[in-house]
């Protein structure tokens, strides 16, 4: 098998993508993964600015047939790499549209799918999450509940789903991202900073924070090892 494809969704804005994305590329380059990185927030990559000089990467617009065209031919040339997505707000409706594109050739391409799917305590995440679900049925789908909106029994919505009950019969994860000190994230955006060159820069009860968050995260994502 070549590498895992890691795609970080949500399909609206402010849940926190960009940040579970660049945790993503912090946790393999960790592991010293040779990563790339594919940015479809093509009107405000924010991950694509923090990691461009540090990992390969690519920018593309997956509203657009040709780019999700594009988007499997990287997958297929750089079979060494894992391939890690951060989706933009809007691209549910390229998914719907072209997602059958990347599910039907996952079996040559020798990888599999995994989607980190973050939600807030909102309606539309889970809906969002049925048409991702309908539109990449191979897909590997673990749900993000992000710790910025509350700890875990606030996500009443999800926890009590029909959605969440099809995501673990899948074998996906219901998991929560741990909360970054909002100064510590601000300093990481303002500055287009990398997670690891935060936490060398920033002051040191930022980095302390930092070497926190770290930690957990790897906890959870460790969860994940075995796809």
């Amino acid at each position: 098998m070549a590498k895992n494809i890691y795609l970080i969704g949500g399909s609206k804005g402010g849940v926190g993508k960009s940040l579970v994305s660049m945790a993503t590329v912090d946790y393999l380059m960790q592991r010293d993964e040779e990563v790339l990185l594919v940015d479809a927030d093509t009107s405000n990559p924010d991950v694509w600015k923090a990691y461009k000089d540090i990992v390969r990467t690519d920018l593309l617009d997956l509203d657009k047939a040709d780019d999700w065209i594009e988007l499997i031919n990287l997958c297929d040339n750089n079979p060494e790499c894992i391939v890690v997505i951060n989706t933009a707000a809007r691209n549910n409706k390229g998914v719907s549209a072209y997602g059958t594109t990347l599910n039907g050739t996952l079996s040559e391409l020798k990888r599999k799918l995994v989607t980190l799917w973050v939600i807030n305590r909102q309606r539309d995440s889970l809906e969002l999450l049925k048409e991702y679900m309908d539109a990449i049925p191979d897909a590997i789908v673990h749900v993000m509940r992000n710790g910025y909106f509350g700890e875990e029994r606030k996500f009443e919505l999800y926890n009590s789903s029909k959605r969440r009950t099809l995501v673990e019969e899948r074998g996906g994860l219901s998991l929560t991202f741990p909360d970054l000190a909002d100064r510590v994230s601000d300093d990481i955006y303002s500055k287009r900073l990398s997670i690891a060159l935060a936490a060398k820069d920033l002051p040191l009860g930022n980095r302390a924070e930092l070497h926190r968050w770290r930690a957990a995260v790897k906890s959870l994502l460790d969860q994940l090892r075995h796809e």
